[in-house]
């Protein structure tokens, strides 16, 4: 982890959303190493285009991103009301670097942010992950339920 640069990009992450900056302000064609991320390292988060990876950034409260060199290879975003709730999105580690503490460093990250620490609640939804977010403090909530609408 000696050699990974974290950054917690401003709200929206204009940088990277508009000029693809990634360690050292360097445009680095971030977005298009996020699309990549994505695509190779998840299954709900495939085939996302550049233009929708652009808005879902300028919506999102706190981004953080982590590269070894000029490789993206964490992610990780959230919403707020920064009173109520706030919500965790799209953690994702490159699979070249799982299991060596990255993903933990996202949550933690995103956690700590003034936006995030003092709501009252933080959920975040995963499918076969929920050991990893259980020993990050996470409980399971039998007592709500989650409803969609497609």
């Amino acid at each position: 982890m000696k050699d990974i640069s974290l950054i917690k990009h401003a709200s929206g992450a204009p940088g990277l959303r508009l000029f693809g900056i990634g360690p050292a302000f360097k445009p680095i064609k971030g977005l298009e190493k996020l699309q990549v991320l994505f695509n190779q390292n998840t299954l709900w988060a495939k085939d996302r285009t550049i233009s929708q990876i652009q808005k879902m950034l300028s919506n999102s409260n706190v981004i953080i991103t982590l590269w070894s060199k000029h490789n993206l290879v964490g992610f990780g975003r959230a919403t707020t009301d920064e009173v109520y709730r706030a919500v965790l999105w799209d953690i994702v580690v490159s699979k070249e670097v799982q299991r060596v503490g990255l993903g933990k460093v996202i949550v933690e990250e995103l956690l700590k942010d003034k936006k995030i620490n003092s709501v009252e609640k933080v959920y975040l939804m995963t499918t076969d992950s929920q050991d990893f977010y259980k020993q990050l403090g996470f409980k399971v909530n039998i007592n709500q339920s989650l409803m969609m609408l497609s």
